[in-house]
């Protein structure tokens, strides 16, 4: 089994967050980090050289159970043309309050926002919150 190529790091978060550009993604980003600490209360770290995650949790690829590693638990990676938000529909409490986020595409995996602004930031702290608690993948069964 491949080791997975997105692993936390000790890169400094503040520095990755200030580095971003534009300078609408890197505010975006910087606000995004406030509100996943509120919600979260976690210390916030880089996830390979991108991804800014809080928490972990175990999972187990439902189509091929050799498939498993750790991931963050909500996460957001604040990339040149959008922001990318995980997390937010793995549950399906979250899923179905997705919808009254706002603005926004669903890749398979991540929600993308082009501009903050164009969520609802208590939508946005709800469905942060409830993929904060999920919990880890159970074992698949022999």
């Amino acid at each position: 089994m491949a080791e997975p190529k997105t692993v936390p790091t000790d890169a400094d978060v503040t520095a990755f967050l200030e580095a971003v550009t534009p300078a609408r993604r890197r505010d975006d980003g910087l606000r995004l980090a406030e509100i996943f600490a509120e919600v979260t209360g976690a210390e916030p770290v880089l996830w390979g050289p991108s991804i800014v995650g809080y928490g972990s949790y175990r999972y187990v690829s439902p189509t091929n159970s050799r498939n498993r590693g750790s991931w963050p638990r909500v996460g957001f990676s604040p990339r040149k043309a959008q922001l990318v938000v995980y997390g937010l529909k793995d549950l399906p409490e979250g899923a179905a309050l997705l919808p009254s986020l706002g603005g926004h595409t669903e890749g398979a995996g991540c929600v993308y926002v082009k501009r903050l602004d164009d969520v609802d930031l208590d939508v946005l702290r709800r469905l942060i919150a409830i993929a904060w608690a999920r919990p880890d993948d159970p074992e698949p069964d022999a």
